[in-house]
């Protein structure tokens, strides 16, 4: 058995960064020649602990610009003008592709249609509260008014 840092992540063995235990022939025949582990040395844990506070750094900075991001977009009111019948009911449902436009025809800010959440399908006129996905861990909320053309 020899130890390997992974590279990738490769199933059934590991996630990338993991140091794990293999068959010796499986690790210099398979893996190393083609770049998907390296053998464990004092310079690979070196590099493996730089490369993780770099991905930390980098998650950090993700994170932060995502926070000013729902700062600037919190509270924020945003009106979608549909058809609609007699009785308030829509002819459709509320996209989060909609959503996004209104958002970027009103108020100039670029949202991505994926990071916006919609609960519950909106299908008659009147005032949402819809949720922006930034990061994992950053979610801010707008309301979304819903009116008659």
């Amino acid at each position: 058995m020899i130890e390997i840092i992974l590279k990738n992540d490769i199933e059934k063995v590991g996630k990338a960064g993991a140091v794990v235990k293999v068959k010796d022939g499986y690790a210099r025949n398979f893996l190393i020649p083609r770049g998907l582990a390296v053998e464990v040395s004092e310079a690979s844990l070196k590099s493996l602990e730089q490369d993780k506070k770099h991905k930390e750094l980098q998650k950090e900075k993700t994170k932060q610009a995502a926070q000013q991001l729902a700062e600037q977009i919190s509270g924020l009111s945003c009106t979608v003008t549909v058809e609609a019948t007699e009785d308030d009911k829509l002819y459709g449902d509320i996209t989060p592709a909609e959503i996004a436009q209104a958002i970027e025809a009103e108020k100039n800010i670029k949202i991505d249609k994926k990071s916006i959440i919609v609960k519950e399908p909106i299908q008659s006129l009147g005032i949402y509260e819809v949720e922006v996905r930034f990061h994992p861990e950053v979610i801010a909320k707008i309301r979304l008014w819903v009116t008659r053309k």
